[in-house]
C-alpha cells in the first residue's frame, strides 16, 4: 500500500481504472493467500504455549475470529476502513457488501490493483489482529463473548485506527495538513509513517489485549512448561515465512520497494531472533527454542512500520533494539505479577510502539523514491518531526486500543449469559473440554474422574487421580488466590 503521493496517482476522481493482467493483481492475490496463512501459524504458535488441554481451543479461537472478520469486513468492515470519501476520523459505508471494487483502483491507497484484491488483502491483515489479542488472556476467556467482541471490536477499533493511519483522509496519515481549509479537498499524505501496520496491527492488538487481562484478571493455574515447544516452532516459521507477504504486499505493487520491504523483514527477523537467544543464554547458558522464537516475532512486529521506509543496515539494528526492549518489557511484566500469558502484550504492543519510533529515526528517501513516493525521511535525514509524528501517533493508537476495547469487554460482561470468563472448574478443566467438548489429544488415562485437584487431573480428564501426563507439579506451577 503506498502511503504517500506518487507523481503517477494524482487523478482527481476517486476511482482509477487498472490492467487486469498486472503483475500487481498477482502479487495481492497470492499475497492474500500468504498472510491467511499466518492466522493458522499464529494458531499453531499460541497452542504450543498452551497447557495441553486447551491446545485445539486456542487455535479454534483464532481461526472463529479470522471468521468473523470476514463476514464484518464484507459487510462494512473495508468501507469504513479505506472509504476514500470518508472524514478524518472515520470512514463511510459507500462501499458496504464490497459494492464497486472489481474493476478500479483507489488511487491514493493502491493504484497498481483493483480495489477488491486490495480489499481480500487488507482482510487477512485485520483477521490475523483479531486472533493476536487472545494470546494475552488464553485458557479462560469464553468462546462465545470473546465472538461477540471481535466483532464489535473489529468496528470500533481496528476499522477507526486502520482508517486513521492509511485512508485517504486519515488523520494520522495527514497530521502535518490537519488544519488546513483545503485537508478535504486536498489532503497532503505528509503524517505518521507505518507501511505494513505497526499502529493498526501490533500497537491495537498489544493494547487490547491488555485490556481483555485487566478485565479478565489472571489465570487461576499458570503453567510453567508450555505443552509442546514444536507447535511454537513450527507456528512461528509459518509467520516468519507469511511476513514476506505482510510487509512485501504493503507496497501495493511489483515494485523493487516490495522487493526491499521483504528484504528489510527477514534481516530483522534474523537480528531480533539472534538478539534474545543470546540474551537469555547469558543468563541460563542455554539456547532456548522459546528466546528465539520469542526474538524472532518482536524483530517481525519492529519491522513491519519500518519495512517499506529503511535500508537492510537499519534492518538489523531495529531487529536488535526491538528484540530487547520487548524482552526487557517480558521481564518486567513478571516481576509486576502480569499474567500477559503469552506475551502478545510485551511482544505486540511494546514491539509495535518500538517499531513505529524506528521507523522515525531511520526513514531514509531514497527507499520511497523505488516505487516513486516522495517523502521527507527520518531523524537521520534531518527530519526530526518525523519522530514527533511517530510518538505521537503510537500514543493516540494505544489509548483508543486500550480504552475502547476496555469499555467493549466490561459492557459484553454485564450481559446476562455473555460472561467472559470461564468458571474456576471449567478453567482448571481445559478450554479444550470445557469450550467444544473435544480434546485436541488422546492420552492414556484420559477417561472420567472425580477429581477436581489440577495436580492430579481435572474432571473428566483423567481417570482415577491420574497424575498429569505432561508433570504438572508444585514445582512446575503457581497458583492465584
Amino acid at each position: 500500500m503506498r502511503r504517500n503521493r506518487t507523481s503517477t496517482t494524482t487523478a482527481p476522481t476517486i476511482f482509477l481504472p487498472v490492467d487486469p493482467g498486472t503483475a500487481s493483481i498477482t502479487l495481492l492475490l497470492w499475497g492474500s493467500a500468504l498472510v491467511f496463512v499466518m492466522t493458522p501459524g499464529l494458531a499453531f504458535f499460541y497452542s504450543g504455549l498452551s497447557k495441553f488441554s486447551s491446545a485445539l481451543s486456542l487455535m479454534m479461537v483464532c481461526m472463529m475470529a479470522m471468521a468473523i472478520v470476514v463476514i464484518q469486513f464484507f459487510l462494512f468492515g473495508f468501507s469504513l476502513a479505506f472509504s476514500p470519501t470518508g472524514s478524518p476520523f472515520i470512514g463511510d459505508f459507500n462501499y458496504g457488501a464490497l459494492d464497486g471494487l472489481g474493476t478500479h483502483s483507489f488511487p491514493h491507497t493502491a493504484p497498481a490493483v483493483p480495489a477488491l484484491v486490495f480489499m481480500l488483502y487488507q482482510m487477512q491483515f485485520a483477521g490475523i489482529t483479531a486472533a493476536l489479542v487472545f494470546g494475552s488472556v488464553p485458557e479462560r476467556a469464553r468462546f462465545v463473548p470473546a465472538m461477540v467482541f471481535v466483532f464489535l471490536w473489529t468496528t470500533l477499533v481496528y476499522d477507526f485506527v486502520a482508517y486513521w493511519t492509511w485512508a485517504d483522509h486519515g488523520f494520522i496519515r495527514n497530521i502535518a495538513c490537519l488544519g488546513a481549509d483545503d485537508y478535504y479537498e486536498n489532503p497532503c499524505y505528509t503524517g505518521a509513517y507505518d507501511f505494513a501496520g505497526g499502529g493498526p496491527v501490533h500497537i491495537v492488538a498489544g493494547f487490547s489485549g491488555l485490556a481483555y487481562l485487566v478485565v479478565l484478571g489472571k489465570r487461576k493455574l499458570i503453567h510453567a512448561e508450555h505443552h509442546n515447544l514444536v507447535n511454537m516452532m513450527f507456528g512461528t516459521g509459518i509467520l516468519w515465512f507469511g511476513w514476506f507477504a505482510f510487509n512485501g504486499g504493503s507496497a501495493g505493487a511489483a515494485t523493487p520497494r516490495a522487493v526491499m520491504a521483504s528484504t528489510v523483514t527477514t534481516i530483522s527477523a534474523a537480528s531480533g531472533g539472534m538478539a534474545w537467544v543470546l540474551l537469555d543464554y547469558k543468563g541460563t547458558k542455554k539456547l532456548s527454542a522459546f528466546s528465539f522464537c520469542s526474538g524472532v516475532v518482536a524483530g517481525l512486529v519492529g519491522i513491519t512500520p519500518a519495512s517499506g521506509f529503511v535500508a537492510p543496515w537499519s534492518a538489523c539494528v531495529i531487529g536488535v533494539v526491538v528484540s530487547i526492549g520487548c524482552n526487557g518489557f517480558c521481564r518486567l511484566k513478571k516481576r509486576l505479577g502480569i499474567d500477559d500469558s503469552f506475551d502478545a502484550g510485551s511482544l505486540h504492543g511494546a514491539g509495535g510502539f518500538l517499531g513505529n519510533v524506528m521507523t522515525g529515526i531511520f526513514a531514509q528517501k531514497w527507499i520511497g523514491q523505488l516505487d516513486g513516493t516522495d517523502m521527507a525521511g527520518g531523524l537521520i535525514e534531518g527530519n526530526w518531526v518525523q519522530l514527533v509524528y511517530q510518538i505521537g501517533a503510537s500514543a493516540v493508537i494505544a489509548a483508543w486500543a486500550f480504552f475502547v476495547s476496555f469499555a467493549l469487554l466490561f459492557v459484553i460482561n454485564k450481559i446476562p449469559g455473555l460472561h467472559l470468563r470461564q468458571s474456576e472448574e471449567d478453567e482448571l478443566r481445559g478450554g479444550d473440554l470445557a469450550e467444544m467438548g473435544e480434546v485436541g489429544y488422546i492420552l492414556l488415562g484420559m477417561e472420567g474422574t472425580d477429581s477436581k485437584d489440577p495436580k492430579k487431573g481435572t474432571e473428566g480428564n483423567y481417570k482415577n487421580n491420574a497424575v498429569h501426563p505432561i508433570g504438572v507439579t508444585n514445582e512446575l506451577n503457581t497458583y492465584w488466590d
